[in-house]
């Protein structure tokens, strides 16, 4: 864990990191302060992902789902074909990765999700995104 000071605030960034049928996801959230307006009520994130695929043989990252929480508990639901734009093929032992992000109208929030996944015989399973929790220095205390 990385702590750093802003405002008389502690930022801590965490990677949040989960397993499922030999698939391994890493998530790193980032608040983006240059890109966020507090005045506004918008705070923008940005998340790496990792996905390390343990198992030997390929398997292609179909569609994604999230759930985004914010501190009132308004829920987004987000649903789409890949990531960013792609339906990446991961092979045995390989990792994919990639970033995106996210606005909320709140200082802090949680998001979740989970990826379908094809088999080389197109059958299809779901691996679990870890909730992480999305923090800025602009909120009370921190959720996660």
């Amino acid at each position: 864990m990385l702590e750093t000071s802003a405002e008389n605030h502690t930022i801590r960034e965490m990677i949040y990191t989960k397993t499922t049928h030999d698939i391994e996801i890493s998530v790193k959230p980032v608040f983006l302060e240059d890109q966020s307006m507090p005045e506004k009520n918008y705070y923008v994130w940005s998340y790496h992902v990792k996905i390390l695929n343990n198992r030997k043989d390929p398997i292609r990252l179909q569609t994604r789902y999230w759930q985004i929480t914010d501190a009132t508990g308004v829920v987004q639901e987000i649903e789409g074909e890949g990531v960013v734009g792609e339906q990446p093929v991961i092979h045995g032992g390989c990792m994919y990765e990639y970033t995106s992000g996210a606005p909320l109208n709140t200082p802090s929030g949680i998001m979740v999700g989970t990826y379908e996944m094809l088999n080389d015989d197109d059958s299809a399973f779901n691996v679990e995104i870890p909730a992480f929790s999305l923090d800025s220095p602009h909120q009370s205390h921190v959720l996660h």
